[in-house]
């Protein structure tokens, strides 16, 4: 096994430079080039910089921050018009659900309707998206009622309760804003599609079973979120079941399934599905109110205040005990809020084929949380089933937040009274023909056909938002996310690779079955960047992919290994990693062979460099590509010259 690999580094002259190392920078040039590479990969700010004069750098960062000031100049009458129709379609969806979606999160239902005034308001001058419809949401509701109301009860205390979801939703806003400022907005990316998948499905289903309080007229309701707790209430309960308001509950229900199959079928008629909430709300009223069925067992909203939002400034709480609750409410609801957002947002402008700005996205919705906190309004984003009738009504801009928003004003102007008899089940049966459309098994299949892990990691977040509590289920898929990611980076993938046929090409084996092997030489390629994390790990399978070699060749009586050939198509190398580099060429030299480096990047042969690994392991074993190094390796075991290492124009004819 020995001659060929150990005399190879020994006698002769280097090749020359085959891969060069980069000049050196200075370490502030690296350190500002990886900084602006880390937080301002889509550099931002260029339209600012191109601009010549205070005046128009000035105007083009205002353009930055206010988006409207792009469009609103070129804003036509005909846009006008697309968006009047959008806002007044998405208005009449809005009014029903942000009443449920407070009664949901514990809360005056007149909050609902506050939180659809003010922050589409913010949004339309800030957002980037021209599709996004603001409003509440039946997940953060969710959160808040039951991350809140485990400290503190809704019915005991229902001033102190209404100051801490307003405390929430400000902490939410301060972090969703500090995020986008800070360039952080890559932290959102640790919600993988996987666990939102699982997470939004579990919290649909939680929602759904909540439900079950109103569609069976029942007073008394457990506050716990998971379905053991839920489904024994609900059983527990039997003699309470009012057949009153299960009929009239199952009936608007099977009307808005019917009404939303219809605008699936059909997709111009997707008015019909978003006409069909406020459709209920006034049917279920005039109903209630001329069999008055309050008096039988039917739970009506109740006197609704008229008027604009009231200022709630001095409503937050920032003094203990409680502060600590609302900030961990905000910081967990907000990450959702965020995730949810951007991923509607930018769904709908691939559709239309232009893009949106994650940071400046949570700089638009953090600074209308903020502000809607101070203007009694709980929790907004951009809610995925808003959106989408927004898109299908054919919006233009931002105005048609405006246009829900000014619907949304005058409703609480005038209109705020005819709410009064409202039934409650027909409030949870719109919030559950919401959310079963969040229940997105296609999705979980999808998953199961194409990633196990990433399926177990939906399932994770579903089973324990549904088993658990919202918290426990978000907490397990993140855990598993960033286990998988720690794994990815612990325990790389090594696979060897061998030559197609006639071409100077390497690829996986086990894929390629055509791929052979040159004899005397392994060939192993590394998929991750080699790390302190990983290093060790690395060595020690390198040495096994060579021990498994020799087994296989000395069985077929083939030759033993001579050169060991890495390919190092990695994006970079720590000093954990040039150590093992250099331990490794120890051990094969012991082992009477030769280590053999192929296309390794530019901060990598910067490193090898300063760490003095290269001149151990020699210029002349280092090449550009995998068909150069293992072709001259093959030219000095066949030339029985093992002091000569071919330069890359030999290594290229030798191998064609």
């Amino acid at each position: 096994m020995g001659g060929g690999g150990a005399g190879a580094n020994s006698g002769g002259s280097p090749a020359g430079a085959r891969v060069p190392v980069p000049p050196a920078r200075p370490f502030l040039d690296t350190f500002r080039a990886n900084l602006k590479e880390t937080f301002f990969p889509d550099d931002p700010f260029r339209s600012v910089v191109r601009e010549r004069g205070a005046a128009r750098r000035t105007l083009a960062a205002l353009r930055y921050f206010f988006p409207f000031l792009e469009w609103a100049p070129a804003y036509t009458l005909g846009a006008f018009r697309a968006d009047l129709v959008a806002g007044i379609t998405i208005a009449s969806l809005a009014i029903p659900q942000g009443i449920s979606y407070a009664k949901l999160a514990n809360l005056p239902p007149i909050l609902g309707l506050y939180s659809s005034f003010v922050p589409p308001l913010v949004y339309a001058l800030m957002g980037s998206s021209k599709d996004l419809a603001v409003g509440t949401v039946a997940v953060a509701s969710l959160l808040i009622g039951s991350m809140l109301g485990s400290e503190v009860s809704p019915t005991e205390n229902p001033a102190l309760y209404l100051h801490l979801a307003l405390t929430a939703t400000f902490f939410a806003g301060v972090f969703q804003a500090s995020l986008g400022l800070l360039r952080l907005g890559f932290i959102v990316d640790f919600l993988s599609h996987a666990t939102i998948v699982g997470f939004m499905g579990g919290a649909a289903t939680v929602v759904c079973l909540q439900q079950l309080k109103g569609i069976l007229g029942l007073e008394r309701f457990t506050t716990s979120t998971d379905v053991v707790s839920v489904m024994d209430s609900v059983f527990s309960q039997t003699h309470q079941w009012r057949w009153e308001s299960v009929l009239l509950g199952s009936g608007f229900l099977f009307f808005l399934l019917v009404t939303r199959f219809i605008s699936k079928r059909r997709p111009k008629l997707f008015w019909i599905s978003a006409a069909a909430p406020l459709t209920s709300v006034i049917l279920g009223s005039v109903l209630v109110y001329l069999t008055h069925a309050e008096n039988h067992g039917i739970q009506v909203i109740g006197y609704l205040k008229k008027g604009l939002n009231p200022p709630s400034v001095t409503s937050l709480q920032f003094s203990p005990p409680y502060m600590m609750l609302a900030l961990k409410t905000g910081i967990i609801t907000g990450v959702i809020a965020l995730a949810e957002g951007i991923a509607v947002g930018r769904s709908f402008a691939m559709f239309k084929n232009y893009n949106i700005d994650g940071n400046k996205e949570m700089i638009a919705i953090g600074t209308m949380n903020i502000v809607g906190s101070f203007t009694s309004c709980y929790l907004t984003t951009g809610p995925f089933s808003r959106s989408a009738v927004n898109y299908n009504a054919g919006c233009k801009t931002a105005m048609s937040n405006v246009v829900m928003s000014l619907a949304v004003m005058f409703t609480l102007l005038f209109l705020t009274p005819l709410f009064h008899y409202t039934p409650l089940v027909v409030l949870s049966a719109i919030i559950i023909s919401a959310m079963l459309g969040l229940i997105d098994y296609q999705g979980a299949i999808h998953l199961w056909q194409v990633d196990k892990v990433d399926f177990c990691v939906c399932m994770g977040a579903y089973l324990g938002v549904v088993f658990g509590s919202v918290e426990i289920g978000l907490v397990v898929a993140v855990s598993i996310s960033i286990l998988r990611v720690l794994l990815f980076i612990a325990r790389p993938r090594t696979t060897m690779l061998g030559n197609v046929p006639n071409t100077m090409i390497y690829r996986r084996m086990d894929q390629y079955t055509t791929a052979q092997t040159v004899p005397g030489v392994l060939v192993l390629r590394i998929d991750a960047p080699i790390y302190f994390t990983n290093a060790s790990y690395l060595r020690e399978r390198i040495l096994r992919w060579i021990d498994e070699e020799e087994e296989r060749t000395q069985g077929k009586g083939e030759m033993g290994v001579q050169y060991v050939v890495l390919d190092m198509a990695v994006g970079s190398i720590d000093t954990s990693g040039t150590s093992m580099l250099d331990e490794l060429k120890k051990t094969l030299e012991r082992r009477g062979m030769q280590i053999v480096l192929a296309n390794p990047g530019s901060e990598m042969m910067k490193k090898l460099d300063s760490s003095k690994v290269l001149e151990l392991i020699g210029h002349e074993w280092i090449f550009p590509t995998v068909g150069e190094a293992v072709s001259s390796c093959d030219y000095v075991l066949h030339s029985h010259k093992p002091g000569v290492v071919m330069d890359s124009a030999a290594a290229h004819e030798n191998m064609v």
